[in-house]
């Protein structure tokens, strides 16, 4: 039984308990800001953007994780996660 409530095997979203699923895995907001993050520290390394630019996607990312940091045990599990 799929978790989410709206979507198919591609991407699914739980409206009410404000989840989504990526082909069936359970994408968590820590896991999207070490994503977010990296994307910015990597523009900031390899000069790719203005500086602020880069600073503000890694901070964005440190925001998504720390919102997310009570579920930090979870970020990588495989499966929907509906728990």
């Amino acid at each position: 039984m799929k978790p989410w409530k709206v979507g198919n095997s591609v991407v699914g979203i739980d409206p009410g308990a404000r989840r989504l699923w990526i082909g069936g895995q359970r994408l968590h907001h820590g896991l999207t800001g070490i994503a977010v993050a990296g994307a910015g520290l990597t523009q900031l390394l390899i000069r790719r953007s203005e500086p602020n630019r880069a600073i503000a996607w890694a901070l964005a990312g440190a925001f998504l994780m720390a919102h997310d940091w009570k579920d930090r045990g979870v970020w990588f599990r495989r499966g929907p996660q509906n728990d």
